[in-house]
């Protein structure tokens, strides 16, 4: 059974730092790309981030870019984002996600496996 575990969420006040984590089991997880999307409340889920296979490609949803950074450690079947610099823009459910598309995609559409999200609010 695959499961994807995410944590580091909570409330931060803008201009702050989170790190969220995302703990892969039940597949090969060096053998997929990953990303995180995210969902604010009223809003449809975005795509936010995505990290490939090997860890040597990354893309980012403009909104967050030179602000956040995706990588991950196969080793540890784990991924994680960083987020500096929060706004209150960047509150939202945010979801990790697995896709057999090695460089990582952007398009919900292509991911197979998800988490259940957690929760980051970001205070003014």
């Amino acid at each position: 059974q695959v499961q994807l575990v995410e944590s580091g969420g909570g409330l931060m006040q803008a201009g702050g730092s989170l790190r969220l984590s995302c703990v892969v089991s039940g597949l090969t997880f060096s053998r997929y790309g990953v990303g995180w999307f995210r969902r604010a409340p009223g809003k449809e889920r975005e795509f936010v981030a995505t990290i490939s296979y090997t860890a040597d490609n990354t893309d980012y949803t403009d909104s967050v870019k030179g602000r956040f950074t995706i990588s991950r450690d196969n080793a540890k079947n784990t991924m994680y984002l960083q987020m500096n610099s929060l706004k209150p823009e960047d509150t939202a459910v945010y979801y990790c996600a697995a896709t057999s598309s090695r460089p990582g995609s952007h398009y919900e559409t292509e991911y197979r496996y998800w988490g259940q999200g957690t929760q980051v609010i970001v205070s003014s």
